[in-house]
């Protein structure tokens, strides 16, 4: 089992997001409001603020999507989707997504557990 995590920096892409995770076969997710370090130390940490001409256009928010899944099935199909609904995976800004084994969960539906 895997912790696919997914962060997306441009929200108004979310909705596009969301159809590729269940498109690709991914039981469901949590989505949760962030902000990166360069924009909380950029905007509440004052020794920093000379670094807001640095960020320009960078977007003051983004969001994290994470799941469970079983195996590399899903994770591949969602690569390819996210590729398709953010641009390609491998250009900075258009979002990061990664895996984590998990070796213990519960809670999960049945249908969410590995065979």
């Amino acid at each position: 089992m895997k912790l696919v995590v997914f962060i997306l920096n441009r929200e108004e892409l979310l909705e596009q997001v969301l159809e590729a995770f269940v498109e690709s076969g991914v039981p469901g997710a949590t989505v949760l409001e962030s902000a990166g370090m360069g924009r909380m130390l950029t905007s509440e940490v004052p020794l920093f603020a000379d670094l807001q001409d640095s960020m320009k256009g960078i977007k003051p928010a983004n969001r994290v999507i994470f799941s469970l899944v079983s195996g590399e099935g899903p994770v591949r199909r969602l690569e390819k989707l996210l590729g398709k609904a953010c641009g390609d995976l491998s250009v900075p800004g258009n979002g990061l997504l990664f895996t984590v084994p998990v070796d213990y969960a519960r809670g999960l539906r049945p249908e969410e557990v590995e065979a």
